[in-house]
C-alpha cells in the first residue's frame, strides 16, 4: 500500500506540472480528488489493513494528499497569473469608443396617422378633445336622432355591455366618435370647432374593417354655416393629407344625425382610382375605384337641440372618418387590407 501511495503522488505530481489551464486544472481534481478518484479509492482500502498499519498509512495518505494539494493550489496561482496578465491584450477595450446603442422602437403608424390628422385639423382652429369609450346609449344614439328600432342599435351591430340601464340608457362601447358631439353641445361653449379622435368598437371585420378601430370626428357650430364651408375643410384635409392630385368626392347618403347628409370617397390608391389592379382583377379594397371614408353633412336640428343648442340661431356641420382606413389610402401605400395593422408584424410596422 505504501508503495502504491508513493506511485500515485509521483504520478499526480507529474501530472501537475504539465497542466496549462484552468480547464485542465479541473480535470486533474476530478481525476485524483473525485468521488471515484484514485486518491479516494486507495484510501478507501484503509479497513482492509491491520490496526497497526492502518495508522501509520493513514498518517502518509495525509501527507502525501497535503503536499499535492499545495502543489495544486501553486498551479491555480500561476495559471490565475498569466491570466491576469494577457488580460489586457485579450479582453482590450477602448474607452474612447461609442457604445452600442439600444435598439429604439416609434409609434404605431395609427398614432403617427392620428398625429398627422391632428395637426391639419390644429391649423383651421379645431381643438381636439377626449370622450368616452365606454358611453351611454343615450349620447350614441337617442341624441343623435336615432330612434330605439334604428338597424345600429341592434346588438349584431354594436357590443353593449351587460350592466344595468342608467338614466340615459344602456352603456355601450361607443360604435362613432359622434357620440360626443352633443357631449361638446352641453359644455356651452359657442362657436364650436371640435376634432375627437378616439377608439370605436363595431361587429365587423373583414379587409376594410375591424373590431376597433379609430375615427376623426369634426363638428363646427356657428352662424351661417354652409355645405361649402363644409366641403372647403373636407378638400383643405384631402390636399395636405393625401396630396393635391388626388380626388374626393361627395355622395348624396342618408344618416339620422345630419340633414343633407353625405359619404365622402376618395380615389383608391391601391389600384389608382381604376377598381382593377395590375393582374385584371378586381380590386378588393374598392371595388370599382372609389373607397369610402366616412360620412359628413349638416348638423340635424334634432341634434343641436339635444345639445342644448337654438337650430334657429345656430347651425353648422360634422364628418367621421375613419383613422385607418384614411391612412389606408394615403398615397404610395398600397395597403391591401386593414387588419395587417393590428397584426404586430414586425415586417410590416418596421416599415413605418
Amino acid at each position: 500500500m505504501k508503495t502504491r501511495l508513493a506511485e500515485l503522488k509521483k504520478e499526480a505530481l507529474a501530472d501537475l506540472e504539465k497542466i496549462k489551464t484552468a480547464e485542465e486544472l479541473r480535470d486533474f481534481e476530478v481525476k485524483y480528488f473525485g468521488r471515484k478518484g484514485k486518491y479516494n479509492d486507495m484510501v478507501k482500502e484503509l479497513p482492509k489493513l491491520a490496526p497497526e498499519e492502518r495508522k501509520d498509512f493513514g498518517r502518509l495518505a495525509n501527507e502525501a494528499k497535503q503536499e499535492i494539494e499545495k502543489k495544486l493550489e501553486d498551479k491555480k496561482s500561476d495559471i490565475e497569473k498569466k491570466r491576469l496578465e494577457n488580460l489586457a491584450k485579450e479582453e482590450w477595450i477602448d474607452k474612447t469608443l461609442p457604445g452600442k446603442t439600444q435598439k429604439l422602437g416609434h409609434l404605431h403608424l395609427t398614432t403617427q396617422a392620428i398625429n398627422e390628422i391632428s395637426g391639419i385639423f390644429e391649423r383651421l382652429g379645431f381643438v381636439l378633445r377626449r370622450y368616452p369609450e365606454i358611453e351611454w346609449d343615450w349620447y350614441a344614439f337617442h341624441a343623435l336622432n336615432m330612434p330605439k328600432d334604428h338597424p345600429a342599435r341592434d346588438e349584431w351591430e354594436t357590443f353593449f355591455l351587460d350592466l344595468p340601464e342608467g338614466k340615459k340608457g344602456k352603456l355601450v362601447l361607443t360604435p362613432h366618435t359622434s357620440s360626443g358631439q352633443v357631449r361638446e353641445m352641453e359644455r356651452g361653449e359657442l362657436p364650436i370647432r371640435m376634432m375627437n379622435i378616439s377608439k370605436c368598437y363595431r361587429r365587423q371585420a373583414d379587409v376594410t374593417h375591424v373590431p376597433m378601430f379609430h375615427q376623426f370626428e369634426g363638428l363646427l357650430i356657428d352662424k351661417n354655416v354652409s355645405i361649402s364651408h363644409l366641403k372647403g375643410v373636407l378638400d383643405y384635409f384631402a390636399h395636405n393629407f393625401f396630396g393635391a392630385e388626388r380626388r374626393t368626392r361627395l355622395r348624396p347618403f342618408h344618416f339620422r344625425f345630419t340633414e343633407p347628409s353625405f359619404e365622402i370617397d376618395i380615389s383608391c390608391d391601391v389600384c389608382g382610382g381604376t377598381g382593377k389592379l395590375k393582374d385584371g382583377t378586381k380590386c378588393r379594397v374598392c371595388k370599382e375605384g372609389w373607397l369610402e371614408l366616412g360620412g359628413a353633412g349638416m348638423v340635424h336640428p334634432n341634434v343641436l337641440r339635444a345639445g342644448g343648442i337654438d337650430p334657429k340661431e345656430w347651425n353648422g356641420f360634422a364628418f367621421g372618418w375613419g383613422v385607418e382606413r384614411t391612412f389606408m389610402m394615403k398615397q404610395g401605400m398600397k395597403i391591401d387590407d386593414i387588419r395587417i395593422m393590428y397584426k404586430n408584424d414586425l415586417r410590416f410596422i418596421k416599415q413605418f
